[in-house]
């Protein structure tokens, strides 16, 4: 039997939806797109556009819910293992942020990952959110936690921002070539060629409920400094609010110090002078036995 304090987990049945996406949006940040009945199919066959290669490794991610004294359902967990070796891996968590809760999928996760020699926690984006990779941990400390005690070492990878569209004070660049992005689906790629040769680009993501996602903006060296960069950005949100997109998120891998190989000082100041507003760090999580 469950009780308020230890609940009991069994295979999610599709009656549970409406439950799970319950959980699901109670968790959702700010620039992410609501749990749907689709999306969380998506999830559950462990597909996703943004990080197909990554899920391909992958077998379909097994459900589970916690079930409180009451039945009602108060926690959920995903697990999945690696084709190739049997690593596991832990895609998404929620628990209401009940610790409680969270020790207790952790422990199923533990149990039916016994097997494997490393597990990874929210190590890539789900079907269910827009690029998100890793657990935010300003918005989930419980989980953060209850990881920490369970043996996984957490790493900070991305800073989390976003803004609402359009952004009409940014300049817009000249001689944009855009068209379909390598490897990432329906995205879109925008360049700016001068003298016949690409020295910027930036990838812009599907909008889903109106949440368009700017992936990256890359600057050749020596165009760097002449307000490529920033130009290239007015037009690539230009580009996210003619697909229908109201606001837009991106993911910064500011975890290395300033200085260092992959200083991104300069992308930070870029964006924040955009207009766009940190809404949480993520991070990704590993066990090893």
């Amino acid at each position: 039997m469950s009780s308020p304090s230890h609940p009991t987990l069994r295979p999610y049945a599709p009656a549970d939806l409406p439950a799970v996406l319950a959980l699901l949006d109670g968790d959702r940040l700010p620039g992410q797109p609501g749990a749907t009945p689709e999306l969380f199919a998506e999830a559950s066959r462990g597909c996703t556009e943004a990080d197909a290669p990554w899920w391909g490794a992958y077998e379909p991610p097994d459900v589970q819910v916690a079930v409180g004294s009451g039945g009602a359902i108060v926690g959920a967990v995903a697990c999945a293992r690696r084709t190739k070796d049997g690593a596991g891996l832990i895609p998404w968590l929620h628990c209401r942020e009940d610790p409680v809760v969270a020790e207790a999928l952790l422990a199923h996760a533990a149990a039916a990952l016994s097997s494997a020699e490393s597990v990874d926690a929210f190590p890539f984006a789900t079907a269910l959110t827009q690029g998100l990779e890793g657990l935010p941990i300003g918005r989930r400390p419980v989980t953060h936690a209850a990881l920490e005690r369970a043996g996984y070492a957490g790493e900070r990878l991305w800073r989390y921002m976003r803004a609402d569209l359009p952004r009409p004070g940014l300049p817009r660049a000249e001689g944009v070539r855009v068209g379909p992005a390598r490897d990432r689906g329906a995205s879109q790629r925008l360049e700016v060629v001068r003298d016949g040769r690409s020295v910027a680009e930036a990838v812009i993501g599907r909008p889903v409920q109106g949440v368009g996602v700017l992936w990256w903006i890359e600057v050749d060296e020596e165009a760097r400094g002449r307000g490529t960069g920033r130009a290239l950005l007015g037009s690539a949100l230009d580009a996210l609010g003619g697909l229908g997109a109201t606001q837009v998120v991106l993911y910064v891998d500011d975890d290395e110090p300033p200085g260092g190989e992959r200083d991104r000082t300069a992308a930070n100041r870029l964006y924040e002078s955009a207009g766009f507003v940190e809404v949480d760090h993520l991070w990704s999580y590993t066990r090893r036995d």
